[in-house]
């Protein structure tokens, strides 16, 4: 009788073991999966989010994976502390070969307030984490960052609002990333996912108070169900990864066929 591997117990070695991995926003979701498969394939990891005590967790946690994994509660719109700690983690993991900045500021249709946080936190969030690895990753001639993106920032879907445009906006950052800094060993990539539903989750919390829209968005998924986090995680890990050191600029939607898009 064959007995079936679980997610957990299947491994590849993409060759991460001893690279220093920086993530934004990873004491949940996609974050914290991130993390996981990072650790799993022997990263050290530096990691913050906003709440402290889900840092202290995610530390907690990912630290049976036996690799070093430091954090801290850090608000990416407080932008003097925010560039005080990509700094600090840095010289905490002596350099920063792998970048995945995930905090999102989320949607939000109305008022310019949510034109700002979006672009404090989705825009400038990454911009400033950037900005502050690319130095290190010049001079070491080689580095990895994936960008993330989403499916809304594809297709007009969920009304006008800041969150699909200013994401939309990493798509095309990206690419002029890859492009620039190319010649200097550092691939830049986007992944775009589509809805994923986790626990406290935004989805989560669409199911339990707008049932309607959420049932229609789960009849567009071809497979009957929205994203798990791991399943956005791993394509982050293969593209932060030597085992895809030919995808520099891509962008990468990883939506169980939910969009509508063809590509040629």
């Amino acid at each position: 009788m064959v007995r079936l591997q679980s997610v957990e117990e299947r491994h590849m070695d993409l060759g991460l073991a001893g690279k220093r991995a920086i993530i934004v926003g990873a004491a949940r979701g996609i974050g914290i999966a991130t993390a996981e498969i990072l650790a799993r394939e022997g990263c050290d990891l530096a990691i913050c989010a906003r709440s402290e005590d889900g840092v202290k967790d995610a530390v907690a946690s990912l630290k049976r994976y036996g690799t070093n994994v430091v954090g801290a509660a850090v608000n990416v719109k407080k932008e003097d502390a925010y560039k005080a700690w990509l700094a600090h983690a840095q010289e905490q993991l002596g350099g920063c070969d792998v970048l995945v900045p995930i905090s999102s500021a989320g949607g939000g249709i109305g008022s310019e307030k949510y034109w700002q946080n979006a672009f404090d936190v989705d825009v400038m969030g990454p911009v400033r984490a950037v900005e502050a690895v690319l130095p290190g990753m010049i001079e070491r001639q080689g580095g990895a960052i994936v960008l993330i993106a989403t499916t809304s920032a594809a297709e007009a879907m969920g009304g006008p609002q800041p969150y699909n445009a200013l994401k939309g906006s990493l798509v095309i950052w990206g690419k002029q990333l890859a492009l620039a800094h190319g010649k200097d060993g550092i691939r830049v990539n986007v992944v775009s996912p589509g809805p994923v539903e986790f626990e406290g989750g935004n989805w989560d919390m669409i199911k339990g108070t707008m049932e309607k829209f959420y049932q229609s968005i789960l009849r567009q998924q071809p497979s009957g169900r929205l994203g798990t986090p791991e399943e956005i995680a791993r394509a982050i890990a293969f593209l932060a990864s030597p085992a895809a050191s030919w995808c520099n600029g891509s962008h990468l939607t990883v939506d169980g066929g939910f969009t509508n898009r063809t590509h040629f």
